[in-house]
């Protein structure tokens, strides 16, 4: 999971690049079992992305994939740096429970 603060003024911007960089590069990822951006409720505030792996190794392979690379490089469409601030936090699951 990653927080992305994002400037309300860049919000629809950098919803259109980051769900296009998504479907580009994520079918197919070996162990990617769902990803999903969320939108803050409050305008400014800060946008959620969430990616499911089978276990720590499958989300390894991906960060060092040609598919990461091509999610994250400037010129990609990737988490763009120009309405993206602020810096991205990453977490990973602790405990989860049902499907």
């Amino acid at each position: 999971m990653n927080r992305i603060a994002v400037p309300a003024a860049g919000a629809a911007a950098f919803e259109e690049r980051f769900a296009a960089s998504m479907r580009a590069t994520l079918p197919g990822v070996d162990g990617l079992l769902g990803a999903r951006l969320l939108r803050p409720q409050q305008e400014g505030g800060v946008y959620v992305a969430v990616m499911d792996f089978t276990d720590r190794e499958a989300f390894a392979a991906w960060m060092r994939s040609e598919s990461f690379r091509a999610a994250h490089g400037p010129s990609e469409g990737g988490a763009p740096d120009d309405v993206a601030s602020g810096g991205v936090e990453m977490f990973e699951t602790v405990l989860s429970v049902g499907a």
